[in-house]
């Protein structure tokens, strides 16, 4: 039995034992009892209302003192109220650390009570059109619109997700996954995916386009073959055209492979851990003969100016690949006789290669696409010159690599000028 405990039995022995005493001398030990006891359920009552008052207002107080067995309650009743305390604080630390948490989460998060009202949400909820406190206590179907969202609420099954539009902005597109938890709430997270959403229809595009690149080459080889393999007799000439033809199909199957393996290469290879000192004005030189040769017939008045002392840190290779495809599209794209003009120099932003010609020109609302893969001003001008569409696309990832980047001039009937930057830190000092 509790020591506290025994001390009250002692108690009420204490006060029996005196009252037959006293009443012995008296002759009312009754009445003495009885006088003793109700003083005991008096102080027991006492004790009692001061626990009743203090549970009715102890916010205000502090527990009573008391000795005894109510002293023993008191102070158990103490060390409760610290523990109470301290799982209260920390419990309050963990809410204060959750909601920062899920505060700096990029993705929406908002909790729903068990009818469907909006209880909390993180900042990030504006994907799905909420904005906290101000939409608390608010039906979230009432704010996210989406039929195809009110049906997968509905149907109660949430082992996937579904995607819908942001009313925030028709442009970004979310992912939603609920999460029953609790006493039949509701957990929903909101994802941005309008990356991946682009990705995957930059896929799309980007197989569609490789097929119907490779399908036109395939086609016309597929033909010739067909063609000769059911010609019982040919002549020389007419068998050096169609192997001639062939030839040239089969080239520009191969610059499209080639320029989409650079490609891929340049988006997936690390960051050059050291780079090496290219003589630009040298590289220029031999791709300059190369231009010649592409011009042929056509002539072309190729110049180039080079300032020999400026060279570069990079790789000479990916160089090569943006500078010569800067060059060639010069070429294909400029009227036979045109102007084309190669320069290397520094400038107040660092050095600079420009190349400008005396071409077409190109119009403005061009410009934001020229370096998307596939990208063609003009098609059937483009295949016939035998351009990938891939050329300004290696330029703008070579670039990138280089810390460079890439501006463009052009009027139409006027010719273009493309422009490579690269900052002073890429220049190399002998």
């Amino acid at each position: 039995m509790h020591p506290g405990l025994w001390r009250e039995v002692w108690i009420l022995v204490g006060i029996a034992v005196t009252s037959l005493v006293l009443g012995a001398f008296t002759g009312r030990p009754f009445l003495i009892a009885a006088l003793g006891f109700g003083l005991y359920i008096f102080l027991f009552l006492r004790h009692l209302q001061r626990l009743h008052h203090w549970l009715l207002n102890r916010q205000g107080g502090e527990i009573p003192d008391a000795e005894g067995l109510w002293g023993d309650v008191f102070n158990e009743i103490r060390k409760l109220m610290k523990q109470t305390g301290h799982r209260e604080d920390q419990l309050t630390d963990m809410l204060g650390r959750f909601q920062s948490a899920a505060s700096a989460m990029p993705d929406a998060m908002v909790i729903l009570s068990q009818q469907g009202d909006i209880e909390w949400a993180n900042p990030a909820a504006r994907l799905l059109g909420i904005k906290y406190p101000r939409d608390a206590g608010m039906r979230l179907l009432n704010l996210l619109r989406d039929p195809d969202f009110a049906e997968y609420a509905r149907r109660g099954e949430y082992t996937e997700s579904i995607e819908v539009t942001s009313p925030d902005s028709r442009e970004t597109h979310v992912s939603i996954q609920i999460t029953p938890f609790g006493s039949s709430q509701k957990l929903v997270i909101g994802r941005d995916v309008t990356r991946l959403v682009r990705l995957e229809q930059m896929r799309r595009s980007f197989v569609a386009n490789v097929s119907h690149e490779l399908r036109t080459p395939l086609t016309v080889l597929g033909g010739y073959v067909e063609t000769l393999r059911q010609m019982d007799q040919i002549g020389i000439e007419d068998l050096k055209k169609h192997l001639a033809i062939m030839h040239e199909q089969s080239l520009r199957m191969q610059r499209l492979v080639d320029d989409l393996l650079m490609l891929s290469k340049l988006e997936t290879a690390p960051p050059r851990a050291h780079d090496e000192t290219v003589d630009i004005a040298a590289l220029l030189s031999g791709l300059k003969e190369q231009a010649e040769l592409l011009s042929g017939e056509q002539r072309h008045a190729i110049s180039l100016e080079a300032d020999r002392s400026l060279k570069l840190l990079g790789s000479r290779e990916e160089l090569t690949s943006a500078f010569s495809n800067l060059i060639n599209n010069a070429v294909r794209y400029t009227p036979a006789g045109g102007t084309i003009r190669l320069t290397w120099r520094a400038s107040g932003r660092g050095t600079e290669f420009t190349v400008t010609d005396t071409g077409e020109g190109i119009a403005p609302e061009h410009f934001p696409y020229l370096t998307e893969r596939f990208y063609r001003v003009d098609t059937a001008r483009s295949r016939s010159s035998g351009g990938t569409g891939l050329g300004l696309s290696i330029v703008k990832h070579v670039l990138l690599r280089h810390d460079a980047t890439l501006e463009i001039e052009s009027d139409v009937g006027q010719g273009s000028t493309f422009r490579c930057l690269f900052p002073e830190q890429r220049i190399a000092h002998s």
